[in-house]
C-alpha cells in the first residue's frame, strides 16, 4: 500500500531530510587519505545520538544479508556500489567511496547517498558520479504531479545511456515516509508515461547508481556489499523527494556550498 503524506508530514520529513543533508556534508568532507571507514561510522553514530535521531539501518534485516546490519552507514568502496559494510580499511589515494545512509526523527525517514573521490581524482570516476549526479536532478525534474513513474525512470535511464552506462534494475529507489522501505519500487530505467500517477503526497526515495562497464552484480559473502561484477569503479547518488502541488521538493539538500564540484576536463566532459 502507498501511503501519502500530507503537508505537515513533509515538513517533518523535512527537519530529518535537513539532517541527513548536513551530515552527509560532513562525512564527505571527512573521507580523505588516511581515514578509516570506522571512523565515519563512528562519526555519524555520535551525530545521530547527539541530535536524538534513530537509524533506519542498524538491526535492519531484509532478506539478503546475513544477519541483522549493524552499522548505521552503508560505506561502499571502489567496485562495491550498495550496502557496503563499514570495516577496517583505511582510505587510498583515489578511492571512490560511496556513503548512504537512512535515519528517523520523531518516526519520520529520510534517505539519501553521495559519492565522492578521495585524494587524487581519475576522470573516469568523476565522470561516473557526475552521471549519478546528473541523473538524480534528471529524475528529480520528471517528479511533477500528474506525471508517471515511469518518467522518473526514463529520464534517469536517459541519463545512463547518454554517459555510455547500462543500467541494473534489481535495486533501485523506493518510497519512504515512516519507514525506510516503502511502495513503490522506483527504477533506473523505465519507459515514459508509464507506471503510477505521480500525485502530490507521495514520497520517494530517487537514486541511481551506475557501473562503470557492466550492469550485472555481484554479492560479496557477507550477504551485504554489491559490487560490480566485473570490477569495475561505481557510484551511487540519492535524494530523498516529496511531489507537491507546486513540483518536486528535495528534502535532504546538502548545505549550500556543502559540496565538492564534479569537475572534468572539459574534452571529456558529456552534455548534458
Amino acid at each position: 500500500m502507498i501511503e501519502m503524506k500530507s503537508s505537515e508530514e513533509i515538513e517533518r520529513m523535512a527537519v530529518t531530510g535537513q539532517f541527513v543533508g548536513e551530515l552527509l556534508a560532513e562525512l564527505r568532507d571527512n573521507a580523505e587519505v588516511g581515514v578509516n571507514l570506522m571512523d565515519l561510522e563512528h562519526h555519524a553514530r555520535r551525530r545521530i545520538k547527539e541530535r536524538g535521531a534513530e537509524s533506519c539501518y542498524w538491526d535492519y534485516a531484509p532478506s539478503f544479508g546475513r544477519g541483522p546490519f549493524r552499522n548505521v552507514l552503508c560505506l561502499s568502496v571502489n567496485d562495491a556500489v550498495l550496502h557496503g559494510l563499514p570495516r577496517d580499511y583505511v582510505l587510498r589515494d583515489g578511492d571512490l567511496v560511496s556513503v548512504d545512509m537512512a535515519v528517523a526523527i520523531d518516526g519520520w525517514v529520510a534517505d539519501s547517498a553521495v559519492s565522492v573521490v578521495v585524494g587524487t581524482p581519475d576522470p573516469a570516476d568523476l565522470k561516473l558520479i557526475e552521471a549519478t549526479e546528473v541523473a538524480l536532478e534528471a529524475g528529480i525534474a520528471a517528479a511533477c504531479p500528474g506525471g508517471k513513474l515511469g518518467d522518473i525512470s526514463a529520464a534517469i535511464g536517459e541519463v545512463a545511456h547518454r554517459y555510455g552506462y547500462g543500467v541494473n534494475v534489481e535495486f533501485g529507489g523506493h518510497g519512504l515516509g515512516r519507514t525506510m522501505h516503502e511502495a513503490p519500487h522506483v527504477p533506473n530505467n523505465g519507459r515514459p508515461r508509464r507506471g503510477m500517477k505521480l500525485e502530490p503526497g507521495l514520497t520517494i526515495a530517487i537514486e541511481p547508481w551506475f557501473c562503470a562497464s557492466t550492469d550485472k552484480i555481484k554479492f560479496d559473502e557477507d550477504g551485504w556489499t554489491i559490487r560490480s561484477a566485473d570490477g569495475s569503479r561505481t557510484a551511487h547518488s540519492e535524494h530523498t523527494v516529496a511531489i507537491t502541488a507546486a513540483g518536486p521538493r528535495v528534502l535532504t539538500r546538502r548545505p549550500a556550498g556543502a559540496d565538492r564540484p564534479t569537475i572534468r576536463d572539459e574534452k571529456s566532459a558529456v552534455t548534458p
